[in-house]
């Protein structure tokens, strides 16, 4: 019996709501065999993030490799990245393994409006990251901030997917609004 196998590299949340933990939930729910590369670790709950700490690029490199040595994954999603320094070890394991199915959900803000991308790794998320994508999936703010446009009308939300597009990714879903 083949069992599909995914990979996320995300933040770890607390509150499980978001991030690795509900990544495998999903997973798991599909009949997915869920791995992960934990990219940072957070305090948080349904309220609020109270605590953020970054891993280095050395131990979400060597999470991957992990992952990647033993048990691979026909598809893989990333979440909370929190720095360019991340996104730049993910971007190069991504084209080391030469892994295909790939969805970006951008993750820059927490619902309570905590900041969980700094604002310098945007760059890198547009220009190593989103090119390696199947699907990218912001929501309404965080397409906003990929493509620096006031995001209000059809017609804008539109344009931003075709922004997005041409920065490399196959495919948009801008989520909200």
């Amino acid at each position: 019996m083949k069992i599909n196998k995914a990979l996320t590299i995300a933040g770890s949340d607390s509150g499980a709501g978001a991030g690795i933990q509900a990544d495998l939930k999903t997973f798991a729910a599909l009949g997915v065999y869920g791995t992960s590369v934990i990219t940072a670790i957070t305090a948080q709950n349904t309220v609020k993030v109270t605590k953020i700490f970054e891993l280095s690029t050395e131990l979400v490199a060597a999470q991957f490799d992990a992952v990647m040595q033993d048990i691979g994954a026909q598809a893989l999603k990333t979440g909370m990245l929190a720095n360019a320094a991340i996104i730049e070890v993910t971007a190069a394991k991504i084209r080391h393994y030469d892994l295909k199915n790939l969805v970006v959900d951008p993750v820059m803000v927490a619902k309570s409006g905590d900041l969980l991308l700094r604002a310098d790794a945007i760059q890198a998320l547009r220009s190593r990251l989103i090119p390696l994508a199947k699907v990218v999936t912001p929501n309404l703010p965080e397409a906003e901030k990929l493509t620096e446009m006031k995001l209000t009308r059809v017609k804008e939300i539109e344009e931003a997917a075709r922004r997005i597009i041409a920065m490399g990714a196959e495919s948009v879903v801008i989520k909200g609004g």
